[in-house]
């Protein structure tokens, strides 16, 4: 990646619109991918339960930051 606000940042911020995680995927980071991934599945599972309807913030939050993330990255080459 050529840094952040290059195109490939963009193309991850909106793959993390719909699968969180998967922009962080495309940019080879694997373990943040899943743990994006695991935290707003688990989250938003917990909240369609409506036992824990209170996890869906905690998952809207984590997507956001998925987003945010993914746009923000700066490689390390």
């Amino acid at each position: 990646m050529a840094g952040q606000g290059s195109g490939g940042n963009v193309i991850a911020a909106l793959c993390n619109i719909f699968i969180p995680g998967l922009g962080q995927l495309i940019q080879g980071r694997i373990m943040m991918a899943l743990m994006f991934f695991l935290v707003c599945t688990v989250s938003y599972g917990l909240a369609a339960t409506v036992i824990f309807i209170f996890m869906w913030p905690v998952g809207a939050i984590f997507h956001l930051w998925a987003i945010i993330d993914a746009a923000k990255f700066k490689s390390s080459d």
